[in-house]
């Protein structure tokens, strides 16, 4: 079995957020790490392989981005994985979830993965559908939050969170596989594993080398733009309620949140 575990270079979460106002996306010239959520990802690929169920004979960490990017893939071979894609070119400049998911579609094509796995979300983005989109171009049967995961044969035996509880459902392998953070307790890379990662062989692509068509990438081949950004109105300062007399304290704040239909 091979598995291709999809992550992604984000701001470092101690990093204030801040939108270029002249490209109107986010300005990721701060410092940057592995994506936490993705970390996930590994780790259930990692208990895959030691589990014994399944044989697997690979895990390759797969991610779409700039040059800086090769650092977020080497965290992820110190965590276990084996090697490393990196798909990098301009043109891939301004994607948006559609064009990223086509993108690294047509890199795991190259691979020919058995199974797909990434976190159930970005840090940066927090859209939540990149695995579905992935899935879709791949024709590869999709699952999202997943918080358990038992191989068996060909086939995945999952446990999700739904709305209301979770739902138990099989699926036929190839697949896609988004999985919560309550699936597992990612470990902690050994100095070994962090030292050796960058000797780990690592595939440097361009949107040519995997097939990718130019008009399906970038903003032209994004499905979805950004027309204007605002920023959050500015919280009103809050009523300071003086306690000279208790009584007449309570009945104001009891007032307070009456007028505004709290209680």
């Amino acid at each position: 079995m091979k598995i291709c575990c999809l992550v992604k270079e984000v701001p470092d979460a101690a990093v204030q957020k801040r939108i270029d106002p002249a490209t109107k996306r986010l300005d990721r010239s701060g410092e940057k790490n592995l994506n936490q959520f993705d970390t996930h990802g590994i780790e259930a690929a990692m208990r895959i392989r030691e589990g014994g169920v399944g044989s697997v004979d690979e895990i390759v960490a797969v991610t779409m981005g700039p040059g800086s990017a090769q650092r977020a893939l080497h965290k992820a071979v110190a965590l276990g994985a084996d090697r490393s894609v990196h798909l990098s070119d301009d043109a891939l400049a301004g994607s948006d979830v559609c064009a990223t998911g086509y993108a690294l579609a047509k890199v795991l094509e190259t691979e020919s993965p058995d199974l797909v796995l990434l976190g159930q979300q970005s840090d940066d983005g927090e859209c939540y559908t990149i695995g579905a989109v992935v899935a879709d171009h791949l024709k590869m049967p999709s699952l999202t939050q997943v918080i358990k995961m038992d191989v068996e044969g060909e086939k995945l035996r999952c446990e999700r969170q739904a709305e209301y509880g979770y739902d138990t459902v099989e699926i036929q392998l190839p697949a896609v596989i988004s999985v919560g953070d309550a699936i597992n307790e990612p470990r902690y890379p050994s100095l070994k594993a962090i030292m050796g990662a960058k000797k780990k062989p690592l595939d440097d692509k361009s949107a040519g080398d995997v097939g990718i068509e130019g008009d399906k990438v970038g903003e032209t081949g994004s499905k979805t733009q950004v027309l204007a950004i605002n920023p959050p109105p500015e919280k009103e300062a809050g009523e300071v309620f003086e306690d000279e007399d208790t009584n007449e304290t309570v009945t104001k704040i009891v007032a307070w949140l009456d007028e505004r239909k709290l209680i």
